[in-house]
C-alpha cells in the first residue's frame, strides 16, 4: 500500500530579513523572491502527492518559515523542540497543536535546547547534532523517549555549520549525502556515503519524500550522481532561503500517515 504524506509548512514572514544568522554574513533578501521560491517548494510537494497544510503564520518570528526546527516527527510520536535561539521559541506552540492531529506530542524540557534540523533519522538510528543550537541534554531526553521504542540515539559533533542536516541528509534508507568539509563520514558507519563537491555545499541537504529526492537546483553534479543510481530526483531553486541559513528540509515537517 502506498504511503501518504502530509507536509506542515509556514509562510515566509514579512520580517524574514531579520532572521538569525550564525555562520553566514547578512545579505539583502528579496522577500518576494523568497515567497515565490517557497510557493514553488509547496507546489513541488503537492506534485509528489503530498498534502500540504500551512500552520498559522508567525509574522513576528523571522525564522518561522523554517518549520523543521520546531519538531521531530516519527511514526510513533512527535517531539516538540525547544529551539536554541531564544527568538524562535514562540514558534513552537502552533506547530505542536497542528501535529497533535497526527501524533502524540511530547516536549523537550529545559535546560535542553533542540533544533529539529539537528536530528537525522535513518531507520531505527537517530543522529543528533551537537551544535550551538542543540545541547547534550537534548540528546539525553531524546534517548529516554526513543530508545524504549527501539531506536538508537547517537550524538554527532557539528561545529562548522549550523545544523547536522546542513552537513548530511539521507537520500535513501542506505545512502547518506554529505559534505566532507563539515562532517566525518565515519559517523555513519554501515551506511553508504556520497560526498558532495565543494562547489555544491548546499547539496548536502536533500529532502526525501517517499521514493523521491528533492535537490537544490544549484547542485547538478549531485543530481547526475543520484539519477545515475536510478533514483527519482527533482530540483528546486532555494537561493533566497539559503541566505537565511535555510535549506530544503528546513521548510517542512513531513508526516507519514500511519495506520
Amino acid at each position: 500500500m502506498k504511503r501518504m504524506y502530509v507536509a506542515l509548512t509556514r509562510a515566509v514572514p514579512p520580517t524574514f530579513a531579520d532572521c538569525e544568522l550564525t555562520h553566514l554574513a547578512r545579505e539583502r533578501i528579496d522577500l518576494n523572491v523568497a515567497a515565490d521560491q517557497h510557493a514553488q517548494y509547496e507546489a513541488l510537494l503537492r506534485s509528489l502527492g503530498v498534502r500540504v497544510e500551512r500552520v498559522a503564520p508567525a509574522p513576528g518570528h523571522p525564522d518561522s518559515v523554517f518549520i523543521e526546527d520546531t519538531a521531530v516527527v516519527l511514526d510513533e510520536l512527535a517531539i516538540v523542540s525547544r529551539p536554541g535561539a531564544v527568538s524562535r521559541r514562540g514558534e513552537v506552540d502552533a506547530v505542536a497543536n497542528a501535529l497533535a492531529v497526527y501524533r502524540t506530542v511530547h516536549p523537550i524540557d529545559a535546560p535542553a535546547t533542540l533544533d529539529g534540523g539537528d536530528v537525522l533519522v535513518i531507520g531505527r538510528r537517530v543522529f543528533v547534532g551537537q551544535t550551538r543550537r542543540t545541547n547534550p541534554d537534548a540528546r539525553r531526553q531524546l534517548a529516554s523517549m526513543l530508545e524504549p521504542l527501539g531506536y538508537v540515539v547517537m550524538g554527532v559533533p557539528v561545529t562548522r555549520c549550523l545544523h547536522l542536516k546542513s552537513a548530511a541528509t539521507a537520500a535513501t534508507d542506505d545512502l547518506i549525502v554529505y559534505y566532507p568539509g563539515w562532517i566525518d563520514r565515519d559517523m555513519f558507519d554501515g551506511l553508504e556515503c556520497l560526498a558532495v563537491d565543494e562547489s555544491e555545499v548546499a547539496a548536502a541537504n536533500v529532502l526525501r519524500v517517499g521514493e523521491a529526492i528533492v535537490c537544490p537546483a544549484s547542485a547538478p553534479r549531485l543530481v547526475a550522481d543520484l539519477i545515475a543510481r536510478g533514483l527519482e530526483v527533482h530540483t528546486l531553486n532555494a537561493s533566497e532561503l539559503a541566505k537565511a541559513e535555510g535549506a530544503l528540509t528546513c521548510c517542512s515537517l513531513i508526516v507519514r500517515e500511519v495506520d
